[in-house]
């Protein structure tokens, strides 16, 4: 449990472990002059003086922590990322101190990310990046049975985890004419006040929670995984999962590796059950040398960059401007991480 915010007074010690540019740290002093703000580029609580760390009240950091009792005055941490999974089980994630998220600053290159994923699958890109490679042009009988493209318009896509990013990919796959399922776990957003939030209506999408996976796969040509990784949704797509999907049907997973069971869908891929997959996230990161993923046919790769945002300094600033002011005047701060459910 966190404790209620209060209004600060005095100084606050702002600490970063990224690596944002001078001008982005000036900019952050000059909308708050009471940040004290030291920037110290870290890969782990070592690389940060023990000083330093007794006297931060706030840490914007990706995935350096401070030890337990290292920080006595910290106050608010501040993740770069969406998802919070990898706080859990360290002395971070027991701090009686609220955690927010990076959330909101990713949904329109992801959303397009995925968009181009789907249209790259149902155009048979594997093979034709595989054609390319081999410097050898298919007869017209290769061709037309091996690169002729499935079409979106009346294709159903399935996006499990439909929250900012979900209904994202659900507008674009609307404008190909798609029907969108949504998978979520309830109907009724978590309370809190979220960066980047609008309203949606959900109305153009069928929503399933998630005791309905199974039908809901049944019913999908394309299924997007956009959750966060949770106890819940740890090892969600597994055999019973793929064995459900509906035969054929091509699979994108942007959200977390631990979502999915690989064997499984390596065994999927290999038998036809799916017939294509566009891979950004994996179990183990980096990827090694000798995984399959890296030559596995009809396949598309890439190292988890789905989330890259190209403004993405200036919403930093605009989100992380908008929290140092909710903390200095005591309220609510966005994206509040909600360590029951994990995100």
């Amino acid at each position: 449990m966190t404790s209620a915010p209060t209004p600060t007074t005095g100084p606050v010690h702002y600490l970063s472990t990224l690596s944002f540019s001078d001008a982005w740290l000036d900019r952050l002093r000059r909308r708050h002059p009471r940040l004290e703000v030291t920037q110290i580029t870290a890969e782990k609580a070592a690389d940060v003086p023990d000083d330093v760390w007794r006297r931060t009240s706030v840490l914007h950091t990706g995935a350096v922590f401070p030890d337990a009792g290292q920080a006595p005055a910290l106050e608010w941490i501040q993740l770069d990322t969406s998802g919070a999974d990898h706080l859990e089980g360290t002395p971070a994630w027991d701090l009686p101190v609220p955690i927010t998220s990076i959330g909101g600053i990713s949904p329109v290159p992801m959303a397009e990310y995925v968009m181009m994923m789907v249209l790259g699958l149902a155009h048979r890109l594997p093979r034709a990046m595989a054609v390319q490679r081999s410097g050898v042009w298919p007869s017209l009988g290769e061709r037309w049975n091996t690169l002729m493209p499935r079409t979106l318009r009346g294709a159903t896509v399935g996006v499990v985890g439909y929250g900012r990013i979900g209904r994202e990919i659900g507008r674009l796959a609307r404008a190909h004419h798609m029907t969108v399922l949504g998978l979520k776990r309830g109907r009724a957003d978590r309370s809190g006040a979220f960066f980047g939030a609008t309203e949606h209506d959900e109305a153009e999408a069928e929503i399933y929670t998630p005791d309905g996976l199974h039908e809901f796969l049944g019913r999908c040509d394309y299924v997007i995984v956009t959750c966060p990784l949770t106890d819940e949704t740890r090892g969600m797509f597994d055999a019973d999962a793929f064995a459900a999907l509906k035969d054929g049907a091509m699979f994108v997973n942007v959200a977390r590796g631990g979502i999915v069971d690989e064997a499984a869908l390596l065994r999927a891929l290999r038998s036809g059950r799916v017939a294509g997959a566009a891979l950004d996230v994996f179990d183990e990161e980096p990827l090694g040398a000798d995984s399959p993923w890296w030559t596995e046919p009809g396949v598309l790769l890439t190292p988890h960059v789905a989330g890259f945002a190209p403004d993405y300094e200036e919403q930093v600033l605009r989100l992380v401007g908008e929290n140092v002011e909710r903390h200095l005047t005591g309220s609510d701060l966005l994206n509040l991480v909600d360590r029951g459910r994990g995100y």
